[in-house]
């Protein structure tokens, strides 16, 4: 592990006046013997990232950050020392029968300027961000054969048409062999119906399956039409089944090619939240930055959502408290319980959440790293609640309840309607979705540096004092519309990068 160069300043970030434990900030770690800011000297070797003691810990000592209780020492910690993840013991969640609902919901001012995106009209009057032929699989058997057409028409037919930016499959293991009817089963089918009509598809279906499917075209708003959906078992062979896909392509890619970027009103944009590969810097300097840029877009008119329920449930306390009305704190009651219940059937809890790269960040368990997620949804009221895979109903701050894993968050965020997704990271990922841009925002500026040509923006320069938070929440905040407009392309779509999308099924399987 490398440690600070000689001469350089040893820096620890305290958030909150309660806190009784630091972060380091510096990159590698600080020797023993080092004399921090504050004149506290280090009894031990700590690295980037993680904590030290501002006080003697006795056992069962509250240990604060963020001016909440993230756990208990489970044995004596000196000051100075390095309170690494086994010495704490994780406190119970916030009791959700006992939550207080509003009281610190602060509608935020309007903007002075009336700001715009261009984007891609659409006939309803939604807007896009990107100009996609989506084809949608009703069942995973078909993916193969599509994805033999999808590279097909890339090479073959995406040239003629300039304005396409590319041609998307919504692929899925999904459709048969599930209890297409079971407890839970509304949300795969719900997210695949509005994946399908996301904005920057332009209106343009085309379904393609196998015609024995559970998943059956009333179940996806689909119609009946042959215009539209193309069942592989009517085709007399492979090669007759990719023809009738280029055919049915073509005449979408006729159409899309006329779609014009023009101005419109940031009340017209969706943007997600979202976090992965955290460390303790998460909650310093990306997601307040993203937070105080959720701010500026909320105050522009726009919607913003924030996900991730287990990755909120131990800071539910607070965003309770934000709620803009009774039926919006019950309604984020009510999806935590769910996501309690959920989880419980599979015999496992919240703690399950933390990953050992965010253990090596720093974060010594899901309470700590709550804390510092839910930072990244601003100040603003919450509006709003969404199941699983629900389209945003209304402008403003809304929160939807999804699983936190990466894939499936995003994949959710985009059945919402999301055209655009802020995701911080501190250890890193290439993550990136073909539908909507991805803007990657790094916590560290090691990371910024290691990865130069994958990170959009560096929000490390906080944590050393060469910007504010505000500062880096307001660059975040015009790179969002830059991108939104198609004047600056992210590091991941520069590259062509596409994760797979993953439905989230908490249904039975057959």
């Amino acid at each position: 592990m490398t440690e600070i160069a000689s001469g350089t300043t040893p820096l620890s970030i305290k958030m909150n006046d309660r806190d009784n434990v630091a972060i380091i900030a510096n990159d590698g770690s600080l020797a023993e013997g080092t004399i921090l800011q504050d004149g506290l000297k280090l009894l031990q070797r700590i690295p980037q990232g993680h904590k030290v003691a501002l006080k003697d810990f006795e056992a069962g000592d509250e240990i604060i950050r963020y001016g909440e209780v993230i756990g208990y020492a489970d044995q004596t910690i000196p000051k100075g020392s390095w309170v690494r993840e086994a010495l704490v013991r994780m406190p119970e969640p916030p009791a959700l029968d006992e939550l207080q609902i509003g009281g610190n919901e602060k509608p935020l001012p309007p903007l002075d300027e009336d700001l715009t995106f261009m984007g891609f009209p659409n006939p309803e009057g939604s807007f896009g961000t990107k100009n996609l032929l989506g084809i949608t699989t009703s069942v995973q058997c078909v993916t193969g054969v599509l994805g033999y057409a999808v590279e097909k028409i890339r090479k073959e037919l995406l040239p003629q048409y300039p304005n396409v930016d590319d041609v998307v499959a919504i692929d899925h293991a999904y459709g048969c062999g599930v209890a297409i009817d079971g407890l839970g089963s509304e949300i795969p089918i719900r997210t695949i119906r509005n994946l399908s009509s996301h904005p920057n598809f332009g209106g343009e279906l085309l379904i393609v399956g196998l015609g024995c499917e559970k998943l059956t075209l009333d179940r996806l708003d689909a119609g009946e039409s042959e215009s539209d959906v193309l069942f592989l078992q009517d085709r007399a062979g492979f090669s007759e089944m990719i023809g009738s896909i280029m055919d049915m392509a073509s005449e979408r890619l006729e159409r899309l090619n006329r779609r014009k970027r023009v101005e419109a009103p940031l009340s017209k944009l969706t943007v997600g939240l979202q976090c992965g590969g955290s460390d303790a810097l998460s909650g310093v300097t990306a997601n307040p930055a993203v937070g105080h840029a959720a701010d500026l877009l909320v105050r522009a008119g726009a919607s913003v959502m924030f996900s991730e329920v287990t990755e909120v449930r131990d800071g539910v306390h607070l965003l309770a408290t934000r709620a803009a009305s009774e039926e919006v704190g019950q309604a984020l009651i009510r999806e935590m319980k769910w996501y309690d219940d959920y989880l419980a059937r599979g015999h496992a809890d919240r703690s399950a959440n933390t990953t050992p790269g965010n253990k090596r960040g720093g974060l010594s368990n899901i309470v700590e790293k709550s804390l510092g997620s839910i930072v990244k949804s601003g100040t603003a009221p919450i509006v709003d609640v969404l199941g699983p895979g629900e389209k945003v109903r209304k402008t403003g701050l809304s929160f939807a309840a999804t699983p936190a894993g990466d894939f499936v968050c995003g994949t959710l965020q985009l059945a919402s309607g999301m055209h655009l997704e802020v995701f911080t990271t501190g250890r890193g990922t290439p993550y990136n979705l073909s539908m909507a841009p991805v803007i990657k925002v790094s916590t560290r500026t090691g990371l910024a540096e290691q990865w130069h040509d994958l990170i959009d923006v560096d929000a490390g320069k906080i944590a050393d004092g060469k910007a504010t938070i505000e500062e880096v929440g307001e660059e975040i905040f015009r790179t969002i519309i830059d991108v939104a407009s198609g004047n600056r392309k992210t590091w991941a779509d520069t590259w062509g990068i596409r994760n797979d999308m993953v439905l989230f099924n908490p249904a039975p399987i057959t």
